[in-house]
């Protein structure tokens, strides 16, 4: 595949792999170099470092969040990576989620994100029942943004009722205190199974010496207070201290190697093998344009094993595709959307990355029946919505979407989504967007994340504006309506990024496309971990 076309795609979206590689370097440094070396002499590891330590050589580590927080909170430093690290990986060959707070970046305060991304990482762990291992460093709530982090259901103390439900779940959780965990968070470690300390940098304490001067007037040092010999030797608040950081993580790695086996949910893996199309390809196949058609079975050809795809209903509904293939031996079952622009059964144009009425009751169908065959679902985006007009309403395509909606949100099988290009409007929520309880959704940098386009939205904003500003009286020139529309496309792109949407976690990252396969292997590999309920889609109008 080699046109100047395809030429032309691959090198933006090259550019924009870039772009991710750098920015993800840039990311993974924490609060900064100074505050890692300020880290190290308290002899300390980060807590990127502490997961490498922890996690068996050569192993992936799936992570989540990455760029949460990501170009927020601006105005009091930022708060990078939500300053904790999160993330599928393996422990002694068994996989678990990982929680290790990042104490270059404001001690490891809690900000409203931060709390959105450990809820995350505990919602991974609770669906597919995963074990895990929290590394607690940490100051506590952010104090400035105490209003928006404390009270609410999801908030702050989420986390400790998350501790108490996985418990009765018979989900392992094990906890390690590597450096300060105070107040509310001291409940973290002390609801897991087993709590380990490490002396002289770890402390657990509800209140500290200078608050429990104020407090009671009682004058203590932290260490006395709540120091790994306290806590081991007099509280009993946790069991076993060590003298350093990989002493403590060792400890942890034996725990992992002595754990029994799960209960598996019995999804369907063959020998994994390779695509026979060249997986690298995609890149020159996705369009710069986003409005340029492209065969979206190109793309899946070169993400499934020996790019083999059993198409259902090839003829029918083609504005979206589904069919069903393996990726890295797992069984799965895609439903993707078509831009291209196709013909349908009754010889009529349908426009390509638009949901028909046909295509809604196509993908309802085989949605039921990856349930019923227990394969899990990959939901590739590249949606613009529903179709709309009176030729679309009269046909019932508000019945026809809801089919789809219900059959995959009652589905109980995993669902994975992959947003390849756009996902606009109620076409998001169809394809599985993160309303609909994805065990992972990931973005390209190609994806784009909003209500609709950015051209549509910038015009029908501008058109409310003018007519508010004539229904007052006042004139617009054409000059003015110009650098209102400018101003109005240009804040509207800047939140159609993938990176917004991964900063406030609507994603768990940006990934190139070339890494889909591995993150959806890793994904069904962890939901096997979880018995699959019975599917049950209730009431469907036909």
């Amino acid at each position: 595949m080699e046109d100047i076309e395809f030429n032309r795609n691959e090198d933006q979206l090259k550019q924009k792999l870039f772009q991710l590689s750098e920015k993800a370097k840039k990311t993974k440094l924490g609060g900064g170099e100074k505050k890692i070396a300020s880290h190290h002499k308290k002899g300390k590891l980060t807590a990127r470092e502490r997961i490498e330590y922890l996690t068996d050589d050569k192993s992936e580590f799936l992570e989540i969040g990455l760029f949460a927080g990501d170009g927020m909170y601006e105005d009091v430093g930022g708060c990078p990576s939500g300053g904790v690290v999160t993330g599928v990986g393996y422990v002694q060959g068994r996989q678990c989620v990982i929680v290790a707070n990042d104490a270059t970046v404001k001690a490891g305060a809690w900000f409203p994100i931060t709390a959105k991304k450990n809820m995350r990482a505990q919602e991974v762990a609770m669906e597919n029942r995963l074990p895990i291992i929290y590394l607690v460093d940490s100051a506590g709530v952010f104090l400035p943004m105490q209003n928006e982090i404390f009270p609410d259901k999801e908030h702050f103390g989420r986390q400790f009722r998350n501790n108490a439900k996985m418990s009765s779940m018979g989900i392992v959780q094990v906890a390690a205190v590597m450096g300060s965990c105070v107040a509310g968070g001291a409940y973290l470690p002390i609801m897991s199974d087993e709590a380990m300390i490490v002396d002289k940098t770890g402390s657990i304490f509800l209140a500290g010496s200078y608050l429990v001067k104020s407090a009671i007037g009682e004058s203590i040092d932290n260490e006395t207070l709540g120091g790994a010999t306290t806590h081991c030797e007099i509280s009993g608040v946790t069991d076993n201290k060590f003298e350093s950081d990989e002493a403590c993580l060792d400890y942890i790695k034996s725990i992992f190697n002595r754990i029994g086996k799960y209960e598996e949910a019995g999804f369907d893996r063959a020998k994994p093998a390779k695509p026979k199309l060249k997986e690298k390809e995609i890149l020159g196949i996705i369009p710069e344009s986003r409005v340029k058609p492209y065969d979206v079975r190109d793309v899946i050809h070169r993400l499934v094993d020996k790019s083999e795809f059993d198409e259902y209903k090839e003829l029918y509904g083609q504005t979206i595709v589904c069919g069903y293939g393996r990726i890295d031996g797992w069984a799965v079952g895609i439903v993707a959307n078509q831009r291209k622009v196709v013909k349908s059964k009754k010889g009529e144009m349908q426009m390509g990355g638009v949901i028909y009425s046909d295509s809604a009751d196509k993908a309802a169908r085989f949605i039921m029946n990856c349930n019923q065959r227990k394969i899990p679902l990959v939901f590739l985006q590249d949606v613009s919505g529903f179709m709309v007009g009176s030729k679309a309403e009269h046909g019932g395509i508000i019945k026809d979407g809801a089919k789809m909606v219900n059959a995959m949100a009652n589905s109980t099988v995993p669902k994975f989504t992959i947003v390849m290009g756009n996902s606009y409007g109620a076409g998001n929520y169809a394809m599985c967007g993160k309303a609909y309880d994805p065990r992972l959704i990931y973005a390209w940098p190609t994806a784009q994340i909003a209500v609709m386009s950015g051209a549509s939205a910038a015009k029908t904003l501008l058109q409310i504006k003018v007519a508010t500003l004539k229904a007052k009286g006042e004139e617009i020139t054409q000059e003015e309506e110009e650098k209102l529309l400018k101003e109005i496309t240009d804040k509207y792109n800047e939140e159609l990024s993938p990176y917004y949407a991964a900063s406030r976690l609507w994603v768990d990252g940006i990934i190139s496309p070339l890494e889909t396969r591995n993150v959806i292997s890793m994904g069904i590999e962890a939901a096997n971990h979880a018995p699959v309920e019975k599917f049950n889609v209730g009431v469907i109008q036909t």
